[in-house]
């Protein structure tokens, strides 16, 4: 019988995070975040590491608790309840689902900027087909496509800090090191809040290498330090280039803010730099969509080990691969929504859900190990409660600093999700099915 096999290592893990995060993904989104904060970008991504920090660790808690497949829907279903799990695992197949629809979407929208005679719909279809061969072929072969992404990736990403700094430091108007970038003239909270509620969807790859549980070597040592370096990776990468790109360019004025960056990168480095960074540019939603549908056919597949969606569909995997194919093909199939849709829009649906999972599962680290297990002598005062508190607070404030277009389209979910429980568990009567580990 075909199955999972344990074959990932750490760094493999942490590529996945990282390269689900799409590093470059902060220059793509530069403008939008700059006008947002009014030219703070540095400060929102700060805002976010800090609550995306301290609901990793909630999650690598939660992850040593229980290595398996399954992300917040495992960790609420075991700490706290198997309806409330039902839920969590509901709101976030909004990220699941539409992450790698947004990622092929902006990759589509770039190429078809540059290659207008040729329709965007043919490159988001390029881009899914693409992908999901690879994906149900295997994470071997994933694993192996990332890398050379994600080295590319970096190596646009250093040239376009290093021209940067160059920059500034030829210009000699701005000094290197300054406050401004994180607080200037312009700035407020609010704008601050707004912009970290944007950014913070660029840190989910910590989340996402939380469904690779049964495919990785000694998950419950693995994966929690991946947790951990993912977050951490990502903060320092996005807060450094923000920072100097900010330099770079003080003002929040574009000519085009979705294509903001192409603007900066010709001011730093010439029209020969454009064309690299636009390859770049691309190449990293590449990357990112091969790992951003890897996790959402993982969630489905727990869910359908679960019976909670039809097992005979989604707990099924391929007999040649031993991959979750009918998840990938499903997750390539949805993606085609993106020919009808703009990226704003499915970008609303990620954040509402990303944002409710997120309290979920720093509800679910307090009532385990501090209501349940009652560890709370030294240390364990800060790591099961304090930590969560923090966590669910800042994540909290960054939710309701949402737009009105991602509550509307969430609570819609939502409240499906409720309806469809109501008819699995016969009013609520009985509990979900329970997840059978292996």
């Amino acid at each position: 019988m075909p199955h999972l096999t344990r074959t990932l290592s750490l760094a493999a893990v942490v590529l996945f995070g990282v390269a689900y995060m799409a590093p470059i993904i902060v220059l793509g989104t530069f403008g939008e975040l700059a006008n947002e904060t009014k030219g703070n970008v540095p400060m929102a991504y700060l805002a976010a590491a800090v609550a995306m920090f301290f609901t990793a660790l909630s999650y690598s808690h939660m992850a040593k608790a229980y290595p398996v497949a399954g992300s917040s829907y495992t960790y609420v279903r075991k700490s706290i309840s198997n309806k409330l799990g039902f839920l969590a695992g509901w709101v976030i197949l909004l990220d699941y689902f539409f992450i790698p629809m947004v990622i092929w979407l902006i990759g589509a929208s770039f190429l078809h900027d540059a290659f207008p005679s040729i329709s965007l719909s043919i490159w988001l279809i390029a881009f899914i087909v693409v992908t999901t061969v690879i994906n149900v072929i295997g994470l071997e072969f994933a694993k192996s496509v990332n890398s050379l992404l994600m080295i590319i990736q970096i190596l646009i990403i250093a040239a376009f800090v290093a021209l940067s700094i160059h920059y500034i430091t030829t210009d000699g108007t701005t000094p290197l090191f300054s406050l401004k970038p994180f607080w200037n003239e312009h700035a407020h909270l609010s704008y601050i809040l707004a912009g970290g509620a944007v950014a913070c969807y660029s840190f989910l790859g910590f989340d996402a290498v939380t469904t690779l549980a049964d495919e990785t070597k000694d998950p419950q040592k693995t994966i929690p330090r991946a947790i951990i370096l993912v977050t951490l990776a990502g903060s320092v990468l996005f807060i450094v280039t923000s920072y100097f790109v900010q330099l770079a360019h003080p003002s929040f004025a574009f000519q085009h803010i979705d294509s903001a960056a192409m603007e900066i990168a010709k001011k730093i480095g010439g029209d020969v730099f454009v064309s690299f960074f636009l390859i770049g540019l691309v190449v990293g939603q590449f990357a990112s969509g091969v790992s951003a549908q890897t996790s959402a056919s993982r969630l489905l597949y727990a869910m359908g080990k679960d019976n909670v969606i039809p097992k005979n569909f989604f707990g099924k995997l391929n007999n040649r691969f031993s991959t979750p194919a009918n998840n990938i093909l499903l997750c390539g199939v949805i993606a085609l929504i993106g020919t009808q849709i703009d990226v704003l829009t499915a970008a609303s649906f990620i954040n509402f859900g990303a944002f409710l999972a997120f309290i979920f599962v720093n509800l679910s680290v307090i009532n385990h190990f501090w209501v349940r297990e009652k560890q709370r002598s030294g240390l364990q005062f800060l790591s099961y409660l304090i930590f969560p508190v923090i966590g669910l607070g800042t994540t909290f404030w960054l939710f309701i600093s949402l737009d009105k277009l991602a509550f509307t389209l969430g609570i819609i979910w939502l409240c499906l999700g409720i309806i469809y429980l109501a008819f699995l568990t016969d009013m609520f009567k009985k509990d979900p099915p329970e997840m059978q580990f292996d």
